[in-house]
């Protein structure tokens, strides 16, 4: 097991590597996905894609001496799905079919956590979520138009710290020349060429996350208040960014 520990070392700040990684432990991702929400998860479903993301979350902070990989990125991604349910004022407490209730892998702290997340939960629909739902049906409509979807964004955004932090920059170069957002919006192109001579960003990578800059743009200018919590990495590399100039 500890050649994962060491792969996962080596993917923090290689885009390549991650993604070699993300494949090879899909099923472990899939399988966690699917013990914490108690239910089987597909790659279609949004609890897989919140798993994703906490995995790549756990690859970036991960350091040999924390122990298991996998202890470790599982232990990020079950965090990830509480975060998730408690957001989903529409979960309540009856508790889906899995295959896994019925497997010996699944632990008496698993369904003491799920538990404890479903009495957590509001069991009404509150403001807030509707207002979060508004958002993403918006943000859907507005991401139509470039021909992509909301989806696709789990498979396009950033997950190496080092590229993270590149199109963290190239966002900020957007905002920063509104001219620049209005003719995007109006040609549905994101500026690649400018991007690349301005930010020292490969347009290889410009490229592969295309998708993920033009919502993340949109989002941290337009009206999406609930969304722009999820990119406060970007503000964070602006604030790094200014204290050094």
């Amino acid at each position: 097991m500890r050649e994962f520990d060491q792969l996962a070392s080596m993917a923090k700040d290689d885009e390549e590597k991650l993604e070699q990684l993300i494949h090879k432990c899909e099923f472990f991702i899939m399988k966690t996905a699917s013990k914490v929400s108690k239910r089987y998860i597909s790659k279609e479903d949004d609890e897989f894609q919140v798993a994703l993301l906490g995995f790549a979350e756990a690859v970036s902070e991960y350091e040999m001496d924390k122990g298991s990989f996998f202890s470790y990125a599982e232990l990020v991604m079950r965090r990830r799905l509480i975060d998730y349910f408690r957001s989903q004022a529409k979960y309540a407490v009856e508790f889906s079919v899995s295959p896994y209730v019925f497997s010996s892998d699944v632990e008496e702290t698993d369904m003491q956590v799920y538990k404890a997340v479903n009495e957590s939960l509001v069991y009404e629909e509150d403001n807030t979520s509707h207002d979060i739902k508004d958002e993403i049906a918006s943000l859907k409509e507005v991401l139509k138009k470039y021909g992509f979807s909301f989806m696709d964004l789990a498979d396009c955004s950033p997950k190496a710290e080092k590229t993270k932090k590149q199109c963290a920059l190239a966002c900020i170069f957007m905002l920063d020349n509104p001219m620049l957002v209005e003719n995007m919006r109006t040609t549905k192109q994101f500026p690649l060429k400018i991007i690349q001579n301005n930010c020292n960003v490969s347009r290889k990578t410009l490229e592969r996350h295309r998708k993920y800059l033009i919502a993340a743009v949109e989002i941290l200018s337009g009206n999406f208040p609930y969304m722009k919590e999820y990119l406060r990495y970007i503000e964070e590399v602006r604030r790094n960014e200014s204290g050094r100039s």
